[in-house]
């Protein structure tokens, strides 16, 4: 996979059209479709024949679909001035009108690969329009988000493109997911216990004493790791969970997403590519990880892409 051609030149952040399907070779009829949390460059959607879903940001005056109506940088800006913003998964219908494109197009069969059921309800709107849809789809539930899911939808769309077939495809996607790992740093907790991503007795406790949290998506929720006082402590702290996390993988991928942090990921890129020698990505996060975890958030994702298993 060329090392997922080199992480994507590094995961180029460009917005995603609303769910438009890429034009692809005839002999390609096993397509992945996956939703815009999972940050993938246009370009590489494009050559691998994925079909990107936009989640929704709800705000007060309307609905934005995620990388189509409203730039990141716009989100942080409205985040920055204390804007109350939601978040809403696409609906069945949306879904079921990507499938039936996508029979139309050639496919025989679809799998549809999501972030975590727990955090969204994405996967249930999928699965729903799945049971009525024309030909077989399998949904994923990648029990991840952001660039991890990323890697896994990716690395099913390689196994694809070779001839594999769905239940192999999505063999892939499962196994790159389950290797996988979210770790990120939060400003505020705030943002996640709004939202339902975390509980109440977790972000008080996480908060206490004014130290800095670290959480993880485990078992596809958000779970507290670590409390650490300092920012500095903090950002060592969660490079050292992700070094560790990659240790025994055969070929690790690894991306930093940030909410207006910029000099901080990119600090934590150059240390990991430092201790693991790889190229690591750095891009803003998407809008909807910018709604439920605030600015000044920097998060590692980072998952095992090589030894197919098939």
């Amino acid at each position: 996979m060329r090392f997922l051609t080199r992480l994507s030149e590094r995961l180029r952040h460009r917005g995603q059209a609303e769910a438009t399907l890429p034009v692809v070779p005839p002999q390609l009829t096993v397509r992945v479709v996956t939703d815009s949390t999972a940050s993938l460059p246009s370009d590489v959607a494009e050559r691998l024949g994925i079909v990107v879903v936009p989640l929704r940001v709800i705000t007060d005056d309307g609905e934005l679909r995620e990388g189509v109506d409203e730039t990141v940088e716009q989100i942080g800006d409205r985040l920055s001035a204390g804007q109350r913003l939601t978040t809403s998964q696409p609906p069945p219908e949306v879904f079921a009108t990507v499938y039936q494109q996508l029979l139309d197009d050639g496919a025989t069969e679809v799998l549809s690969i999501h972030l975590s059921g727990e955090l969204s309800g994405t996967c249930a709107a999928a699965e729903s329009a799945a049971a009525r849809a024309n030909l077989p789809v399998t949904v994923v539930d990648s029990g991840m988000a952001a660039a991890t899911l990323g890697f896994a939808v990716m690395a099913a769309a390689e196994c694809a493109t070779t001839g594999a077939t769905a239940e192999q495809v999505a063999a892939r996607a499962r196994e790159v997911a389950a290797s996988g790992a979210v770790l990120f740093l939060v400003d505020s907790l705030e943002y996640l216990r709004r939202g339902g991503r975390l509980s109440a007795g977790s972000a008080a406790l996480g908060a206490a004493l004014g130290v800095r949290p670290i959480l993880e998506i485990a078992e596809g929720r958000v779970q507290l790791v670590r409390r650490v006082r300092t920012r500095k402590a903090a950002l060592d702290k969660l490079v050292s969970l992700a070094v560790g996390h990659t240790k025994g993988m055969s070929r690790a991928a690894v991306a930093v997403h940030h909410v207006e942090a910029t000099d901080r990921a990119v600090e934590a890129a150059a240390r990991l590519e430092h201790l693991l020698d790889i190229p690591v990505a750095v891009a803003p996060a998407g809008a909807v990880l910018s709604v439920h975890t605030g600015p000044g958030s920097l998060a590692i994702c980072a998952a095992d892409v090589g030894n197919h298993s098939h």
